[in-house]
């Protein structure tokens, strides 16, 4: 019975194995196409399409997205101050107003969660967002109007107060006990038991400002303030732009990189924040399953 089993569980391991790498290359596959691609010279996609690797090996695609460096160089930096600053203070706000919906002696708690709740089924609209934003805030061509919007949610809010929920009361109460005021509860204690929803949390804030473009279109004409999203957008437009312009005038050897300027926009623009993932998966699982029903 004891060699049955244990033949069993040797045999579901093998199978499990089996199944997760064959979705784990699943999922690798586009990624690789996509970093094949940008390596790929543009008549060979032209003439034969994407492939797991290239016959003809080129950086042309590379060195149409630097051929300005210096710009490439500081829509990174602008990225990155944005992505850094916004979910750090995004994070702070979000865990104070998830610890105050979370006690029980806060009592406008369910009124205050209701009208923050009320706020994601219901929106002004995008023109008097804009209004508001330009004339009454005047944050035109500003780091402002890219940093404010993304920096609290109703629904990261919602999330962070569920899971502050489940951390026991008596923890708090002890701390009172001993003379902690709210503050240096929230700070001490309930933070460093948060971790996982903040990484989940922060994990969410950071790829919104990494992969924000649209706020800088509506708000930025300065090219110095372009954030990386932006500028890759404008430059992939240039390229259809001198594609469609021009290609009949070129000769059958001569195309412009189009397919595999995007290929390498987008290695140019996933590429760090694939990096970050590893350092938060192992909060990620955990966070994802803030306010589950256990049984």
């Amino acid at each position: 019975m004891k060699l049955q089993t244990e033949k069993a569980t040797v045999v579901f391991n093998i199978l499990g194995f089996t199944v997760m790498t064959v979705l784990t290359l699943a999922c690798l596959l586009p990624f690789w196409v996509i970093l094949s691609g940008s390596f790929t010279s543009e008549m060979e996609i032209i003439a034969e399409g994407f492939k797991l690797w290239p016959s003809q090996f080129s950086i042309e695609a590379y060195q149409s997205v630097f051929s300005n460096p210096g710009q490439i160089l500081r829509a990174y930096e602008v990225t990155i101050i944005l992505t850094l600053v916004g979910t750090a203070v995004g994070l702070f706000l979000t865990s104070m107003a998830g610890y105050v919906l979370s006690r029980k002696e806060f009592k406008y708690r369910n009124g205050l969660a209701f009208f923050i709740y009320f706020t994601t089924l219901f929106s002004g609209g995008l023109i008097p967002w804009y209004i508001l934003i330009v004339k009454y805030m005047d944050l035109k061509d500003s780091y402002l109007s890219l940093l404010l919007p993304f920096i609290i949610s109703a629904w990261n809010i919602i999330l962070m107060k569920n899971f502050i929920k489940s951390i026991p009361d008596s923890i708090a109460e002890s701390a009172k006990i001993d003379g902690a005021g709210d503050f240096r509860i929230f700070w001490s204690l309930i933070l460093p038991l948060s971790a996982p929803g903040l990484a989940t949390i922060g994990l969410f804030m950071a790829l919104a400002y990494w992969n924000d473009w649209f706020l800088a279109n509506l708000f930025i004409t300065t090219e110095d303030k372009f954030p990386l999203q932006y500028l890759l957008y404008k430059i992939l437009a240039s390229a259809a732009v001198l594609k469609t312009d021009i290609a009949g005038n070129l000769s059958p050897d001569m195309k412009p990189p189009a397919e595999t300027l995007k290929m390498a926009a987008s290695v140019v623009v996933t590429g760090p924040i694939v990096f970050l993932y590893p350092f938060v998966q192992r909060f990620f699982v955990k966070g994802l399953t803030i306010g589950a029903v256990k049984g």
